[in-house]
Parts: structure tokens; C-alpha cells; sequence
């Protein structure tokens, strides 16, 4: 269990994390309902399809922003007896909804360019007009840089969403100038076509940021970078000669909970491996900001050379197949002619279950007079 010492360092960085979210969301709304509202009042006047979508879509961003505050606070709250893992992946869904609205802009500006297209009207841009459009793209691009850049140092993909959507904003206005500037030089009004390439951008932008967001929400692969840290710390104890089977569950951003399996010489006693088992979490809790919810044994035989020699027989065996990664959890009794062991098989193999097979099968050979308990495992970090 954590004590109040342990968990204050966590509760204090994720205040601080929540105020940065809301603190970059509200200057995004602010932003954005400024930008809708000069955006429109041009298009209207100039007739312009296009900067009037521009205008519809810095709405939508204004939206997004409100969403991922509420979002935010939502995923903030304490743990209870429904939810004692907390409301951490709430923010997955905010970032989900994101999606969706980004989505749906899409699919309606692209319905109102079609319409464009089937019956248009000629713009009329102004002077002043243009100059809007101009300090707008500016303003997005600066906008969506310190959004994001936010985002990524928070960890949050509502706000990485947001930041991207403000990016491609910035590059949709400047294309609405280039479509100004053809009509004022050559008088050829690309206003609806460009509607519609702008539309089909949103789309794919929308699908794009729900892909990435459902992907998160059914789980994803240990962060190779947060395992290998991790794995670091805790063979970094001396006595610790492997670290293994290390799953990692998500529980919205900043929140992990998780296992590992440690490898410790046979000699240790339960209270010593208690007390090393206690000081590994605790090291993981403030380097890593996970919490450890077990730690499993691996004893390893120092004594039997038998023994020892039988490990390194197998180890030779099963690392000359390709796709082999690790072996751990090797235990052998020879009153009982029985050996058991777990081999991680990578995810490259084209059959995981054929390439362990066959491992097996080999060490079955060599070992012919012993009863083989051997599992398949799988590193949950594998890059």
C-alpha cells in the first residue's frame, strides 16, 4: 500500500497537470470565438464559401477546447468504490468526442461545397477582407505550435488533437488567400472547389485523430521508453539478476498501474525478499510515478551445478531459434525428472505458437527423460 508521503508527489503533479489543460484550453476558446467571428462577418460579405467554412470550423475548435476541459475535470476525480482505479480515461473519451466533431465538420462543409459546386456565386474579397484571413492563418499557426507543444509536455491527446486540428486550420485559411488571390488575377472563382479539398482534409484529419484515440482506448503496447526505465531501476538492486513479464495497465495519462517478475538468488529469506520486494516498488512509485501492484519471484539456483549447467544447455537451444527473445521462470527438480520455463516469443514470428513449438520441441529432444512445463510469454514492450 502507498502511504500519504508516497501518493502527495502524484496528487501534486496531476493538479498541476489539470490547471496547464485548462489554463491552454480556455486561451484556445478565446482564441477560436475571435477567429469564427471575423472569419464570418468576411465571408458573409465577400461571399465566400470557404472562409465562411473556415469560420464554422474554428467553432468546432472552440468546442473542442470547452470538451477537453470538461473532459479534464471529469477525469480529475478521486477514486471511488465504483471506479477504485479512478477516472483517468475519461480524457480518452473527451479526445474520442474531439474526434467526432472534427469528423462531422468535415462531412458538413463538405455537403455545403457540393451545393456550392451545383450552384455557385461569385466571391467578392475587399482590402480588408483579405487582411483578416491573413492575421488569421498567423494566429492558428502559433496557436496550434502552443497548443500541441502544451499537449505533449502533459501528455494529453485531447490537447494534441486540438493543436493538430488548429495546424491544419492555419494551412486551410492560407489556401483560402491562394484562392482569393487566382480570382482577383485571373477571375476564376475556386471558392466551392476548394471548400471541398478543404472538407476532405477535415475528414481524413477526424478519422485519423478517432483511430488514434480508440486505439489508446483498447489498449496499447507498454511505452517501450516508461518499460525500459522501469527494468532499469529494478536491476539496478544488486541482488536482482532479471526482471521479466513486465505489464503495464493504463489508466487514463499519467496513471499506470502495474507487475513485473524479479529474479533473485535461491538463498534469500522471506523477510529479506519482502523488504527488497517493498523497496523496489517504492524506488518505481517516485522515479517512475507507477505504482507496482505486484511483484512475483523468480528463484534462481545457485547451488545444484547440475542445475545451473541444465539452464545453460537449455538457454543455448532455445536462443539458436530466431524469434526467441527471453527465457525466465527456468525451475528444475530432478527427483521428479521435471523442468519448467517461460519463452517470449517476438510478435514478428508468423506463427508465435509454431515458433514456440518447435523450441520446445528441441529442448524435449535433449532432455528426453524429463517432463517439460513450458509456457509461452510474451514481452508486452516489444518495439
Amino acid at each position: 500500500m502507498k502511504n500519504e508521503s508516497e501518493a502527495d508527489p502524484a496528487a501534486a503533479r496531476n493538479g498541476s497537470r489539470e490547471k496547464t489543460i485548462v489554463r491552454t484550453s480556455i486561451i484556445g476558446i478565446i482564441a477560436n470565438v475571435f477567429l469564427a467571428a471575423f472569419k464570418a462577418a468576411v465571408g458573409l460579405m465577400a461571399h465566400s464559401i470557404a472562409i465562411v467554412l473556415d469560420a464554422v470550423n474554428n467553432i468546432t475548435d472552440a468546442g473542442s477546447s470547452l470538451v477537453t476541459i470538461v473532459g479534464t475535470k471529469l477525469a480529475g476525480r478521486e477514486p471511488d468504490k465504483k471506479h477504485p482505479f479512478g477516472y483517468g480515461r475519461i480524457e480518452y473519451l473527451s479526445a474520442m468526442i474531439i474526434s467526432v466533431i472534427v469528423l462531422y465538420a468535415g462531412i458538413t462543409s463538405l455537403t455545403e461545397s457540393v451545393r456550392q459546386i451545383i450552384r455557385p456565386e461569385t466571391p467578392e474579397y475587399s482590402a480588408l477582407s483579405l487582411i483578416i484571413v491573413a492575421v488569421a492563418v498567423a494566429v492558428k499557426i502559433l496557436l496550434g505550435r502552443y497548443v500541441k507543444s502544451v499537449g505533449v509536455k502533459v501528455n494529453s491527446d485531447s490537447l494534441i488533437n486540438s493543436g493538430e486540428d488548429a495546424t491544419l486550420d492555419s494551412v486551410i485559411s492560407a489556401s483560402t488567400l491562394v484562392a482569393a488571390g487566382i480570382f482577383l488575377i485571373f477571375r476564376i472563382s475556386l471558392e466551392a472547389w476548394l471548400g471541398a479539398v478543404i472538407s476532405v482534409v477535415i475528414i481524413k484529419s477526424g478519422v485519423g485523430m478517432l483511430r488514434d484515440t480508440i486505439s489508446r482506448i483498447l489498449g496499447e503496447r507498454n511505452d517501450a521508453g516508461l518499460a525500459k526505465g522501469i527494468r532499469e531501476t529494478v536491476l539496478s538492486f544488486p541482488d536482482v539478476q532479471g526482471a521479466y513479464d513486465l505489464v503495464l495497465n493504463n489508466y487514463g495519462p499519467e496513471t499506470w498501474n502495474g507487475s513485473i517478475h524479479i529474479e533473485v538468488p535461491d538463498t534469500y529469506s522471506a523477510n529479506r525478499l519482502d523488504q527488497l520486494i517493498r523497496e523496489i516498488t517504492i524506488r518505481v512509485l517516485h522515479e517512475h510515478h507507477v505504482i507496482l501492484t505486484a511483484v512475483g519471484v523468480y528463484s534462481m539456483n545457485t547451488k545444484d551445478p547440475e542445475v545451473i549447467a541444465a539452464l545453460q544447455k537449455v538457454k543455448e537451444i532455445v536462443f539458436a531459434h530466431d524469434h526467441v527473445t527471453q527465457i525466465h521462470g527456468f525451475y528444475l527438480l530432478k527427483d521428479k525428472k521435471t523442468m519448467r520455463f517461460d519463452l517470449v516469443i517476438s510478435f514478428e514470428a508468423k506463427d508465435r505458437r509454431a515458433a514456440f513449438a518447435q523450441a520446445v520441441s528441441d529442448v524435449q529432444k535433449a532432455f528426453p527423460d524429463y517432463t517439460l512445463q513450458a509456457a509461452m510469454d510474451t514481452d508486452f514492450s516489444e518495439e
